[in-house]
C-alpha cells in the first residue's frame, strides 16, 4: 500500500520538490531545466513555439518525445494520443489521423501524439542498465506534459498500453480529462496463469512474434495480412524491438487499475470502448465496459476490423469518433465531404449518412444482471429521443 501511494505522487508535487531543488543551484549560479520550465507559466510566443512540430519535453523519469498540430482554439481540449507496444505515434494512428474525414475534424482542435520512451522514430537504444519507468510513472509524464504546454484539458485517444495509461491518468487527474476513447484496454493486472504462459509462449516464440500475438487477432497472423507484414518487419528494423522489449516488460508489470460501476473507482468522463471483432483483447475490453458507468460508456464492436480498427477501418473509427465529440458538445456543424450540401447539425450520435455505416444498432451487457440495451434509430437515422442509452454495441 505505501508502495501504491508513493507511486500516486503526482508530477507536479514531484517537481516542487525539483524546483526548490533548483531554486538552491540559482543561489550558486545554476538553474536546473526542470526550475526553469515550472518556475512560472511559458509566455504566448513561447506557447506558439512550443505548438510546433516535435520536441523532447524533460520529466523526472526521463525525456517523453511530443509531436503537435494545430493551433488552440479558446478553451477546447486537445486530443492526446498514446500508441500500444510494438508501435510509436506514427504507426499506431497515422491511418487514422491522415483520414481525410478525420482532417475534418482535428482542424478544431490541438493535436498531440505522444510517444513512450525510446519509441519514436530514430531513438537510440537505451544503455544495458537503464531502468524503463513503470507505468504509472508514464502516466505521470503525461502530466508533465500537459504542464509544459500548459493545456488545460484533454480528449485521450489510446491503443492498448496507451489506453491503460490515460485511463490511469482518468482515474488520477479527473479534471484534466473529458472523454477517453480507448481501444483494446485490458485494465487487469496479469495473473499467474498469464505469467506463466507468457512464460512458455516466450520460450517457443521470439519477441516480436508475441508483440504481434498482441496487437493482430489470429486470423491476421495466419493470413499473413498486409499490416502484419509491415509491422514485423518495422519491429525487427535496427535496434527497435530492444527499446519495444522494455516497453513491453513495463506493460507487463501492470497493476490493476480496480475500475468500478460504483464509487471512486469508476472514470468521470465519457469513454468510447473500441474493439475489433475477434481481436486478441475482445474479453478484456467487454470486462472493461460491464465495469464503467453505462450512461458515460459507449462499445463499439467492429466487424472486419482485426486486432488494430484505427488502422484497418479508419473510416468507421472516424465517423463513431465524430459522434463521440459531437456528443460532448464540440464542433456543433460539420461538413459531410462526401454529401457536398453544406453543414450537418451535430446528435449526440448523429449518423451523416445511412450509407455510411452498415449497421448501428446492437447490444451490450450491462453489468452482471445480463440486461442488454439497444440503441434504437428512426427511419432518417437518428437515435429516438434523448433518453436513448449511451452504453451500446455498434456493429459496423
Amino acid at each position: 500500500t505505501d508502495r501504491r501511494e508513493k507511486e500516486r505522487l503526482s508530477c507536479k508535487e514531484r517537481e516542487r520538490e525539483r524546483e526548490r531543488e533548483g531554486g538552491r543551484e540559482r543561489e550558486g549560479g545554476r538553474e536546473s531545466p526542470a526550475a526553469r520550465l515550472f518556475r512560472e507559466p511559458p509566455r504566448p510566443d513561447e506557447m506558439l513555439e512550443r505548438l510546433a512540430g516535435e520536441c523532447d519535453v524533460e520529466t523526472p523519469y526521463g525525456f517523453v518525445h511530443v509531436t503537435i498540430h494545430g493551433t488552440p482554439r479558446g478553451n477546447r481540449p486537445v486530443i492526446l494520443t498514446y500508441h500500444d507496444v510494438g508501435m510509436n505515434h506514427k504507426s499506431c494512428f497515422d491511418s487514422l489521423f491522415k483520414f481525410d474525414d478525420m482532417l475534418e475534424i482535428t482542424k478544431n482542435f490541438v493535436v498531440c501524439h505522444l510517444d513512450a520512451p525510446g519509441q519514436q522514430e530514430g531513438s537510440a537504444p537505451f544503455p544495458t542498465a537503464y531502468e524503463y519507468p513503470s507505468m504509472e510513472q508514464l502516466c505521470e509524464m503525461v502530466t508533465c506534459v500537459l504542464q509544459y504546454f500548459n493545456f488545460r484539458s484533454i480528449i485521450g485517444v489510446g491503443v492498448g498500453a496507451g489506453a491503460y495509461i490515460l485511463a490511469m491518468f482518468a482515474r488520477f487527474s479527473p479534471d484534466l480529462v473529458e472523454g477517453l476513447v480507448l481501444l483494446n484496454i485490458d485494465p487487469n493486472a496479469k495473473g499467474w496463469m498469464d505469467w506463466a504462459a507468457s512464460k512458455i509462449t516466450g520460450l517457443t516464440s521470439s519477441l516480436s512474434d508475441v508483440i504481434l500475438a498482441h496487437l493482430f487477432s489470429q486470423e491476421e497472423l495466419a493470413n499473413s495480412a498486409g499490416a502484419v507484414s509491415t509491422y514485423r518487419s518495422f519491429l525487427t528494423d535496427g535496434h527497435f524491438l530492444s527499446n519495444a522489449e522494455l516497453f513491453w516488460n513495463s506493460y507487463n508489470s501492470r497493476r490493476d487499475l480496480e475500475i468500478e460501476r460504483d464509487g471512486g473507482g469508476s472514470l468521470k468522463c465519457p469513454v468510447m470502448l473500441v474493439v475489433g471483432d475477434q481481436a486478441p483483447h475482445e474479453d478484456t475490453v467487454v470486462e472493461c465496459n460491464s465495469k464503467l458507468d453505462p450512461t458515460q460508456t459507449s462499445f463499439l464492436k467492429m466487424a472486419d476490423a482485426g486486432g488494430q480498427p484505427q488502422i484497418s477501418q479508419p473510416g468507421k473509427l472516424t465517423e463513431a469518433f465524430k459522434y463521440f465529440v459531437q456528443g460532448m458538445g464540440y464542433i456543433p456543424h460539420l461538413v459531410d465531404r462526401r454529401l457536398s450540401v453544406g453543414a450537418v447539425p451535430s446528435a449526440g450520435m448523429t449518423r451523416l449518412s445511412r450509407s455510411r455505416t452498415t449497421s448501428l444498432s446492437g447490444a451490450s451487457v450491462d453489468g452482471s444482471g445480463g440486461r442488454s440495451r439497444t440503441l434504437s434509430q428512426g427511419s432518417d437515422g437518428l437515435p429516438l429521443g434523448p433518453g436513448a442509452p449511451h452504453t451500446m454495441e455498434v456493429s459496423c
